[in-house]
C-alpha cells in the first residue's frame, strides 16, 4: 500500500514513480497535485507558454473504419460525405501562408478511395509551393492503414512519406493504450503496440513527433497512467517526441454514449499527473480545442506549456461539439495568454522559439 506522505517524499524529492504511484497521484487534491506539476513547468519554462501559427486542413472524412468514439466520419453518423481536391487543399494553404502560418497540419479519415499517391502528391505539392512551411502529417493510424491497403511495411510508407516533405508526425491515433478499453472504442483500428512501433520507426529516421491520449469517456484512471507509461518507455529509447497532448473527449454525435462530460476537476488532474509522469517529454499541451480556450489557460498552471495553435479550421473535433471550428485569431491568442498572467511565446514546429511577445 503506497501511504500519500510517502509519495508526497518523492515529489518533493523529485522521483520518477511507477503505476501505482501514478494511479495514487490521482487521489491527492487537484491543489496539492497542479502544486508539484506547476513546480516542474516554472522549473523548465517559468511563465513561458508556447503557441503556434498553424493551419489544420482535413482533406476527407470517408473512413474505412469504424470508431465508436468518432463524430466526424462520414460513413456513419455524419452523413455529409467529402474529399477536398489537390487544387482546394493548396488554395487553402495558400490563403493561410499569408496570414502567416508555420505550420500545415494534415490529418484525415481512412479513406480506401484516395490512395497513397492521393496523399503524397499533395505532400510534395505543398513541399514545393510552399517551401518554408513545416509539414506535420499522418497519424500512425493513417500510416497503418495505408500500410494494409497497399501491402507495405511502416518502414516503407515512413520512407515515403519523408521522401514527399513531411516533416514531423501528429499523435493522433493513440486514444487509450489499452486494448480491452480500445476494442470497445476503435476496434480494428492501429493496436497500440502498433501505434508505438511506428513512431519508433518515424524516430529512427531522426523525425520528431507527438503522442496523445483521448481521455474522459470509458476509460479508467489506472488506464491513463499506463498509457502515459508506455510513451515514457518509449520516449526512454528514442527521445522523439516533442509533446503529449491529452485530448479531452467530446461526448456529442458519437456511439459511446457518455452522458456527462469529464470534469474540469479531473482534467486538470491528468494535465498535472501527466507532467509529473513524463519527465522525459518535455512540453505537455492542453490541446484549447478539446479543452476550451479558458480550461487549457487554467491547465498551464498543473502542468501544462502548450495551448498549441491558432488552427483557422477545424472539422474532427468541432463535430463532436467542441468550439474550434474557426480558431482564434494571433493577437486574441497572445491577448488570452498575457491575460492568464503568462508570456506568450511564438514557436515553430520542434519547439524553436520564434518571437517572444
Amino acid at each position: 500500500m503506497i501511504l500519500e506522505k510517502d509519495l508526497l517524499e518523492k515529489l518533493e524529492n523529485g522521483s520518477r514513480l511507477n503505476f501505482e504511484e501514478g494511479v495514487k497521484l490521482f487521489d491527492l487534491d487537484v491543489i496539492t497535485l497542479g502544486h508539484y506539476a506547476n513546480k516542474i513547468r516554472v522549473d523548465r519554462f517559468g511563465k513561458k507558454t508556447y503557441f503556434n501559427i498553424n493551419r489544420h486542413i482535413n482533406p476527407t472524412n470517408i473512413c474505412k473504419d469504424v470508431c465508436q468514439f468518432c463524430a466526424y466520419s462520414a460513413t456513419r453518423k455524419n452523413p455529409n460525405q467529402y474529399t477536398l481536391s489537390h487544387e482546394e487543399i493548396l488554395k487553402t494553404v495558400e490563403k493561410s501562408s499569408k496570414n502567416g502560418i508555420k505550420e500545415v497540419h494534415i490529418v484525415s479519415a481512412h479513406n480506401p478511395n484516395t490512395g497513397l499517391d492521393w496523399y503524397m502528391d499533395i505532400f510534395k505539392k505543398i513541399r514545393k509551393n510552399f517551401p518554408d512551411i513545416h509539414i506535420k502529417a499522418l497519424t500512425a493510424a493513417e500510416i497503418h492503414f495505408l500500410s494494409t491497403e497497399y501491402n507495405l511495411s511502416y518502414q516503407e510508407i515512413i520512407d515515403i512519406m519523408c521522401e514527399s516533405g513531411v516533416d514531423s508526425m501528429p499523435g493522433g491515433g493513440a486514444e487509450i493504450f489499452d486494448e480491452k478499453v480500445r476494442k470497445r472504442i476503435c476496434g480494428g483500428k492501429v493496436s497500440s503496440t502498433q501505434w508505438l512501433e511506428i513512431h519508433k520507426l518515424w524516430h529512427e529516421k531522426g523525425r520528431k513527433s507527438n503522442a496523445t491520449m483521448l481521455f474522459g469517456h470509458i476509460e479508467s484512471r489506472e488506464n491513463r497512467v499506463d498509457h502515459i507509461l508506455r510513451l515514457r518507455d518509449l520516449q526512454n529509447i528514442t527521445n522523439g517526441f516533442n509533446a503529449f497532448i491529452p485530448l479531452v473527449f467530446q461526448t456529442e454525435n458519437n456511439y459511446l454514449k457518455v452522458k456527462e462530460p469529464v470534469t474540469a476537476n479531473e482534467i486538470l488532474k491528468t494535465y498535472a499527473v501527466s507532467r509529473i509522469l513524463l519527465d522525459n517529454i518535455p512540453n505537455i499541451k492542453a490541446y484549447w480545442a478539446t479543452s476550451t480556450v479558458k480550461l487549457a489557460l487554467i491547465a498551464q498552471e498543473f502542468g501544462a506549456n502548450d495551448v498549441d495553435g491558432t488552427i483557422e479550421k477545424e472539422s474532427i473535433q468541432s463535430a463532436a461539439g467542441a468550439a474550434s471550428k474557426n480558431g482564434i485569431a494571433q493577437l486574441e491568442f497572445v491577448d488570452l495568454i498575457k491575460n492568464a498572467g503568462f508570456i506568450p511565446v511564438e514557436r515553430d514546429s520542434i519547439y524553436n522559439e520564434l518571437k517572444v511577445y
